[in-house]
């Protein structure tokens, strides 16, 4: 079941947000050819304990057999990634390519949650497509979440821009509830699925994430049993937000 929040506990997230923005933010101003995934792990690291806050995903438990827990603060997948890439100090970005970077925050018992798609100097326009219209899925996304509708209306909506685009949706991977864990309920899948899902209600939070791909939806993992790329190696986009739903209307907690 999820939960509901209180204003100071959204208060809470929205702190956590800040945060979270703003080391994404300086991510961005960093992310240049010849730099490592690494380096960019250790600027989010000491950008987030600054304000002694916690990387939500260092040392994060999957809770399956055999997977050790996430090494790193930070997720970075590069071009045909699609989450969980783990920063190396062997991979070297380079011009052209594109970096999606997860990133979580803990701050004061609460937690957000939040993505981003870059390119990497000079990318193809294609690839810059890719990036827009996933980001662009997410908005429409936002505008589906209101009290009364239901996780499937904000699937729906995803789903189809995305495909309406030329893109696929992947199916592997969902968008979750968050607060005091990083994972909450309710799934909030990126694709039409036959249950409505939960009704939305004021006091919500939600990690919404479309995750797709330039071709098939089919991803699998890698044997570092973290790292999931596409099937058939194309490229792959994220877009994600923490949500508030609100009587108001939706209210973005990672983004200013």
């Amino acid at each position: 079941m999820f939960t509901i929040k209180s204003q100071a506990e959204i208060d809470k997230m929205r702190k956590a947000g800040e945060v979270l923005y703003e080391t994404l933010q300086l991510l961005k101003k960093n992310i240049a050819p010849g730099v490592t995934t690494k380096e960019l792990d250790r600027i989010a690291f000491e950008n987030i304990r600054k304000y002694s806050a916690i990387p939500s995903f260092k040392g994060y438990e999957p809770g399956i057999p055999g997977v050790v827990p996430f090494p790193a603060s930070i997720c970075t997948s590069v071009n045909e990634e699609v989450v969980h890439g783990i920063p190396s100090s062997l991979n070297r970005l380079k011009d052209g390519d594109i970096i999606s970077i997860d990133v979580g925050v803990y701050l004061n018992g609460y937690h957000a949650d939040a993505a981003r798609t870059y390119g990497v100097g000079k990318i193809s326009g294609e690839a810059q497509r890719l990036i827009t219209e996933t980001r662009q899925s997410f908005f429409e996304g936002l505008k589906q979440m209101e009290v009364g509708k239901h996780i499937r209306d904000i699937s729906e909506a995803i789903q189809s821009h995305a495909e309406s685009k030329g893109f696929s949706v992947v199916r592997d991977f969902v968008g979750h509830g968050i607060g005091r864990e990083l994972h909450e309920l309710p799934e909030i899948p990126n694709y039409v699925t036959k249950r409505r899902g939960a009704k939305l209600e004021s006091g919500m939070t939600i990690a919404v994430e479309p995750m797709i791909n330039e071709g098939t939806y089919s991803v699998r993992v890698l044997d570092n049993s973290w790292t999931v790329v596409t099937s058939d190696g194309s490229l792959s986009a994220h877009y994600e937000n923490t949500v508030a739903i609100t009587e108001n209307g939706p209210l973005i907690l990672t983004k200013f």
